[in-house]
């Protein structure tokens, strides 16, 4: 008889994507952590964002991932389990993070990647031997992964897109961030093979007014190895796909993958410009952004038919509250076909948190409140009350009427995917405002 495995993401109850957010995006984590999984197991996904937790589920293991932000509701559900006599295994960002935090909940955690470690807990899960901590002395190898089993999440209402991975890792140590920290300093690449043969595996979605084959490369650069991004961009073009991925303002030095991206079907482009003040970004480590040049990135990048999303982050050292006009003006002229805004959040594992609160500026150490639409932290050149208000009046008018129309008006990106985006954006941003 097959061990019944239960695998959760639990919802950030106080973050813009969390349950109110109009776009119900699947994860992929757990569809990887389930490809990983032997046979011999029965295997089900449980999404808190867009389905409710059975607390009294009839399992034999439970295993949770959490990010920062959803990490108590994490705790919560493991200790509902644990209470039943139910083992709980932990991963994901924060238990890597802070695994002595997490272990306080879950009778294991996995630090870090799962490959090559997964049917191990199973196996001593099953035998009752449970180890506290699972790590590998290094970076696992991305090849002949097992792809997604999409089937695992029919009928759980998300929209229509499928996530896919191509590359681990990040050269670009920003203090903010965590990824480089987590997955490694260098890019490492699947085989483009792999990846064409995942792609061509997919089944296109049904279903009218929707868009068949969208796929998001969730890369968090997709052009960090320009020799790889140019022979994977090349294999795909056959396949009728409509893509997004992340990718650097470094872009604008390549023609060549730009138009390979075309060809490819690239819709949009999240870019993290993340400050106008080239200050700011030479003290978070990110100073190969230059901002005189963000205007000519994003014409560039729609002079290809392709959209920009344009990334940025309010509370850093050198903001003070003339940040968000600036910032509003500069996304209005430069006509982002999508902006993000979020707030500075000092995430466990990154430079920003070990500087902050060494300087004893962290005055919130509830992760619930870790959303980057929360303020956590004391700014240099304003209040944190001022901050919180300036982001939320900066996401109003960035998704009012007058900026939607005044930014897409005339571009020649996909209008039936970056129209609703906004319009979808602008629900969302009304529904977190009410929760202020």
């Amino acid at each position: 008889m097959k061990k019944k495995l239960l695998l959760i993401s639990p919802v950030a109850s106080k973050s813009l994507m969390g349950k109110d957010f109009y776009f119900r995006l699947p994860t992929l984590g757990l569809l990887k952590v389930a490809a990983l999984t032997p046979s011999d197991w029965d295997i089900r996904i449980l999404d808190e964002k867009v389905e409710e937790v059975d607390l009294n589920a009839d399992v034999d293991l439970v295993g949770i991932t959490a990010m920062t932000p959803a990490v108590n509701r994490g705790y919560e559900i493991a200790d509902a389990f644990r209470a039943r006599g139910i083992k709980v295994v932990m991963g994901g960002m924060h238990p890597s993070k802070m695994p002595d935090e997490a272990l306080a909940h879950a009778d294991s955690v996995v630090i870090g990647e799962a490959e090559g470690l997964w049917p191990g807990v199973l196996k001593d899960a099953e035998e009752d031997r449970l180890k506290s901590r699972y790590q590998q002395p290094d970076f696992p190898d991305l090849a002949n992964l097992n792809n997604a089993d999409w089937d695992l999440y029919k009928d759980k209402n998300y929209l229509p897109v499928h996530f896919v991975e191509t590359t681990r890792g990040c050269p670009h140590d920003c203090e903010f961030c965590s990824v480089t920290n987590s997955f490694g300093g260098k890019a490492r690449n699947r085989p483009a093979a792999d990846v064409e043969a995942e792609l061509k595996a997919l089944t296109p979605f049904d279903g009218r007014f929707i868009l068949r084959n969208v796929v998001f490369f969730v890369d968090d650069n997709i052009i960090s190895n320009k020799a790889y991004a140019r022979e994977m961009l090349a294999r795909i073009k056959s396949y009728n796909l409509k893509w997004v991925g992340q990718t650097s303002v470094n872009i604008i030095h390549n023609d060549e993958i730009l138009a390979l991206m075309r060809d490819s079907g690239c819709m949009g482009l999240l870019i993290g410009f993340e400050t106008l003040s080239a200050g700011n970004l030479s003290n978070v480590g990110k100073s190969f952004n230059h901002p005189d040049t963000y205007i000519d990135v994003i014409k560039k990048v729609h002079d290809y038919g392709i959209g920009v999303n344009g990334s940025f982050v309010f509370g850093l050292d050198n903001d003070d509250e003339g940040v968000f006009d600036r910032t509003l003006e500069f996304v209005n002229k430069a006509k982002l076909d999508v902006c993000y805004f979020s707030i500075l959040t000092p995430y466990p594992g990154t430079v920003l948190y070990d500087q902050l609160h060494k300087e004893g500026r962290i005055f919130d150490y509830d992760w619930d409140n870790y959303t980057t639409s929360r303020v956590v932290y004391e700014p240099k050149m304003m209040t944190p009350d001022q901050l919180l208000r300036g982001y939320y009046s900066a996401l109003e008018s960035a998704y009012s009427f007058s900026s939607i129309f005044k930014r897409l008006w005339g571009l020649k990106t996909k209008k039936n995917f970056f129209w609703p985006m906004n319009f979808g954006f602008r629900q969302s941003v009304k529904e977190s405002i009410k929760r202020i």
